[in-house]
């Protein structure tokens, strides 16, 4: 047996959970150290998610573990809210504020914990030194009921005698711009912070710094900012006298640990170009579209002021344009969409606007900005896929739906990083099982889910994006409310775990949901009952009666715009009650391994039956209704190939083109593929002219688009150019491409599947994938008249190599390579 690695927890709380690469099957003995005391062995017989065995851990504990013979793994235990004792302090004004406090140390600190939160956006500075390289901080979350804190390690920039601690604040996700309409977050009228600092000193005493009516508020150089907006630094601002705090005047929700990484510089990207337009307009390319910054050296001489606009689109004349984001409603003036960040110099400093944070690939300067570079910001994920073949669009392509979702990942998924910036249910729901694939998602998911059950409404419907900063729960709005409940949005709540679930093995993610699913159920299983389309009969297993986005943005649908009262009253039946089943079903396989029994299998069946006696004659007109019917399993076996039939035609029918939207693009190609129409698929997945993948690389895309003539034939922009949501194609690559899936039943990819598709424009293909058990690694080619297939399994896994002609081989642990002869795809 190997030794056991990659032991890591889900959060620095009392009681986290432990995992590990299990390096065989079997059992395995724990052993821990809470601050150097040896606590008794243990032994486990599961080597995911398990619960700390011993008792509970104490705010601030150093724990060191392993499991067997491994390596020795540490962590620090966060301090647990009961512990909190410092005040909340406010800035009595609206601006951004330094909130500043200073203390004698009394010797040498031999260790020093800066614990802290905020309800805004903060930074934290002790003697002038930034603390820690997380951004962002205390992230996004539905603030009334989800507070997450963080510690950083300042010991190094502690001295004895007289020190000081800043706080920078900001507006951010709690009062800040949020959304298509700009609107400010909800969560409350002042922003707050509050902050520990544990001292321990060299002679082994101890004391706590504690935010209190001791600390003052000032402005500072940080003149104004917003996420959204943008930051306006001015660096000869002039020191303005401190004033007294507001202590304790806000109400905040308990103080917990995130299970998510947190938000980080992840990457610089040098300007490819910087041109001169006019005569005070710079441009600078940085070949990317991402979220982030830009970090400007040289700001000029003293007193020179610098405009920077963001945006990931330029017009015929070479400058940029954001025209493409403005919002409006009908009768309505437009908004404008803006990204700017301004500073002043004072010929010196650097400036690098962290309380703000914007979508794009190009900024638009009033002067030359000299060595000017993008910091791309977003969730430090780990990246757990990789995919390479023969086909340079192909990787090509992989790279821009990669980019798209981290664009999308900073602290929460988001539809896009300009126009919206909001985590949409439906755009995660679509793309989390390609998110699972490409990256560790596990805290990431679990950190959102948290928020979409704080934003839960209390008659079960899942709102639309979450953290809600415009707090349906608690602030009455008709219109929202209105448009509350959709199928495919919705359904983020059973889809979303359930994919966690299947992927990593955790069963908490599915306990710690399942009040909330079974809340969104029942209310969709309620409105199918008692509320009916009237184009039909009502039946109390169709889900058609009630407000649905639908298919959203099938090729050249623009949604509701050309007529809205026409698209409301649209007959989306066949997506709600597809999306009904499929939640139904999943509940009762979730209800099954909870050991908690209720109904739901027998429900789900009802509705198949139902959705089957009414759609599976005439109802599926759409390639999204076809898809739709054969990912869910909605048809008897003895029709599939019927449908599957149905689907090629509408296909050929569009000229081979996709006519899919936003809920089954992703489910489009593997569908074919898995229906006997590979070619069919890679006729698609290869298809350049509109609409298509390939379409949107030739016309420059380093995002995918939102819709599928983002930019038309002319260089004209529509809607949003980082849009992830239509990047789930690439999860194809590696299921079918690649060919390495799980195996159906499997959890924790404790047995997989290695089924390579090749084709006449894909003869090679590369990958991997750092699986619970460990990495896997599946490389094949076609030599001639065979196909050479190389696969790698990890110890605790299996898998089955399902070979041209049909031939399978089981292979356990370690290399396989098999020769068989192939038939092309096409």
């Amino acid at each position: 047996m190997s030794i056991p690695y990659d032991l890591r927890i889900d959060a620095p709380v009392a009681r986290p959970l432990l995992s590990w690469k299990p390096g065989g099957a079997g059992s395995w003995e724990l052993h821990a150290r809470v601050d150097g005391v040896a606590l008794p062995a243990v032994t486990v017989t599961d080597h995911l998610y398990v619960r700390w065995p011993w008792p509970d851990l104490t705010s601030g504990s150093l724990v060191e573990w392993r499991v067997g013979p491994s390596a020795w793994s540490s962590f620090e235990v966060g301090l647990l809210d009961a512990d909190w004792t410092a005040s909340w302090i406010s800035p009595a004004a609206s601006f951004p504020a330094v909130l500043r406090g200073h203390f004698t140390a009394r010797g040498v600190v031999a260790r020093a914990r800066l614990y802290a939160t905020a309800l805004g956006l903060y930074e934290a500075f002790v003697n002038g030194e930034r603390a820690g390289d997380a951004e962002l901080t205390p992230g996004a979350t539905s603030y009334a009921e989800t507070l997450y804190a963080q510690v950083n390690d300042v010991t190094a920039a502690l001295r004895p005698g007289p020190n000081t601690i800043e706080i920078r604040l900001s507006d951010g996700w709690y009062r800040g711009k949020n959304g298509t309409w700009r609107k400010p977050g909800a969560w409350g009228p002042l922003t707050a912070a509050r902050a520990e600092l544990h001292l321990r000193y060299a002679d082994g005493a101890t004391e706590v710094i504690r935010t209190d009516g001791a600390w003052t508020a000032r402005p500072g150089v940080i003149v104004a900012a917003d996420l959204m907006d943008g930051q306006t630094t001015d660096f000869t601002a002039s020191p303005a006298d401190p004033v007294p705090v507001l202590v304790d005047a806000v109400t905040a929700a308990p103080i917990d640990w995130s299970p998510a990484p947190p938000v980080r510089c992840v990457q610089e990207l040098p300007a490819v170009s910087v041109r001169q337009l006019a005569g005070d307009v710079w441009i600078a390319d940085f070949g990317q579209n991402a979220s982030g910054w830009v970090r400007l050296r040289d700001t000029g001489p003293a007193g020179t002021r610098t405009v920077i606009d963001h945006g990931e689109h330029l017009d015929k004349a070479g400058d940029l344009t954001t025209a493409h984001l403005d919002s409006a409603r009908p009768g309505q003036p437009p908004i404008p969409f803006v990204q700017r960040d301004e500073v002043v110099s004072d010929g010196r400093s650097v400036f690098e606007p962290r309380h703000t944070v914007h979508g794009f690939r190009y900024a638009r300067f009033n002067r030359d900005p000299g060595d000017v570079v993008m910091r791309v910001v977003h969730t430090d994920l780990r990246r757990t896929a990789t995919f390479t073949c023969d086909d340079d669009d192909l990787n090509r392509l992989h790279e821009v739906a990669d980019w798209s979702f981290r664009s999308n990942a900073v602290d929460i998924p988001t539809d896009c990083p300009t126009r919206e910036r909001l985590g949409w249910t439906g755009d995660y729901q679509v793309f989390v099982p390609t998110a699972s694939r490409l990256y560790d998602v596990d805290g990431f998911s679990r950190k959102w889910l948290r928020s979409v059950r704080d934003d839960q409404l209390a008659d079960g419907r899942i709102v639309n994006t979450s953290p809600d900063h415009a707090r349906l729960k608690t602030i009455p709005n008709p219109e929202a409310d209105h448009i509350t409940g959709s199928a495919g949005w919705g359904d983020a709540i059973v889809h979303v775990p359930w994919v966690l679930y299947e992927t990593y093995g955790n069963r908490q993610v599915l306990a710690e949901n399942y009040d909330a699913m079974t809340r969104w159920v029942d209310w969709a299983l309620g409105k199918a009952r008692d509320a009916h389309h009237p184009s039909r009969s009502p039946n109390p297993f169709i889900w058609d009666g009630t407000f649905h986005w639908g298919e959203w943005l099938e090729p050249g649908d623009r949604g509701p715009a050309a007529d809205p009262m026409a698209w409301f009253m649209k007959d989306k039946g066949e997506v709600g009650t597809a999306y009904l089943f499929r939640s139904v079903h999943t509940l009762a396989r979730i209800s099954e391994i909870l050991g908690r029994p209720a109904g739901y299998a027998e429900i789900a069946e009802r509705i198949r039956a139902a959705w089957q006696s009414e759609f599976l004659g005439t109802g599926l007109r759409t390639q999204a209704a076809c898809v739709r019917a054969l990912a869910f399993d909605l048809v008897p076996e003895t029709r599939r190939a019927e449908i599957a039939d149905r689907l090629v035609g509408l296909i050929r029918d569009a000229d081979w083109h996709l006519g899919t939207g936003f809920l089954s693009t992703a489910d489009l190609l593997p569908v074919l593929a898995d229906t006997g129409h590979a070619d069919v698929a890679y006729r698609l997945l290869f298809q350049r002219t509109t609409p298509s993948w390939l379409g949107m690389l030739d016309r420059g895309a380093t995002t995918i688009w939102e819709e599928w003539d983002g930019v038309d034939a002319d260089g004209t922009a529509s809607a949003s150019l980082n849009h992830y949501s239509k990047g789930a194609v690439v999860r194809f690559l590696h299921t079918h491409v690649l060919g390495l899936r799980q195996a159906p039943g499997s959890v924790a990819w404790e047995r997989f599947v290695v089924a390579p598709l090749p084709d006449q424009r894909v003869t090679r293909a590369n990958g991997s994938f750092d699986s619970p058990q460990g990495l896997i690694t599946v490389s094949w080619r076609v030599d001639g008249d065979a196909l050479l297939v190389d696969v790698e399994v990890p110890p605790g896994a299996t898998a089955e190599l399902v070979l041209p002609g049909g031939r399978r081989v089981s292979a356990g642990p370690g290399r396989h390579v098999e020769r068989a002869g192939r038939t092309p795809v096409s």
